[in-house]
């Protein structure tokens, strides 16, 4: 089974559990080791994701974000600050491909948006660091992460504004 079959299948067994109340074992009973860890790994967090939601869904209350693209907003969340084998981009897009899949028209631009806000403010904050660790992560809405190594400097170049680059003929 791939990854993301599995990445749905965690995203669905957190789905339910939030509709029906079932425990989240007895929704993982016969799921693969990777489902298993995704769902329950965002399940200790919740809470902490919760707010990185709440941060970037401006003018939304969290309760109000529907529990399929809640869902795909925690696991793809999760991913992004606790698991060192996915890449940022890879959860985005994961998450964004099951919003097309599973969710309304809307749903994909708006889990984007959100994802690719926090991915944003993830980088500004500390570049230099892949991931926070998971006590330093959620110390308040704009502390994503612990103070830089003295060793770490940003050697990246700035990126070349817009504006400066040269117009294509009309």
């Amino acid at each position: 089974m791939r990854r993301s079959d599995q990445r749905r299948d965690a995203v669905f067994a957190l789905y339910q559990q939030d509709v029906t109340n079932r425990p989240l074992s007895a929704l993982l009973v016969d799921a693969k080791p990777f489902t298993i860890e995704l769902a329950e790994g965002t399940d200790q967090h919740v809470g902490e994701i919760d707010e990185v939601i709440s941060e970037f869904a401006k003018g939304w209350d969290i309760n109000r974000i529907a529990p399929l693209e809640k869902n795909i907003m925690r696991v793809a969340l999760y991913e992004m600050n606790y698991r060192d084998d996915i890449p940022r981009e890879v959860a985005i897009d994961e998450a964004v491909e099951t919003a097309k899949n599973y969710s309304g028209t809307d749903a994909p631009g708006f889990v984007h948006g959100i994802l690719g806000a926090a991915a944003r403010e993830m980088e500004a904050d500390a570049p230099w660091v892949r991931r926070p660790a998971p006590a330093d992560w959620k110390k308040s809405a704009t502390a994503w992460s612990r103070s830089p190594p003295d060793c770490a400097t940003r050697t990246s170049p700035m990126p070349t504004p817009a504006s400066s680059l040269p117009r294509r003929p009309s």
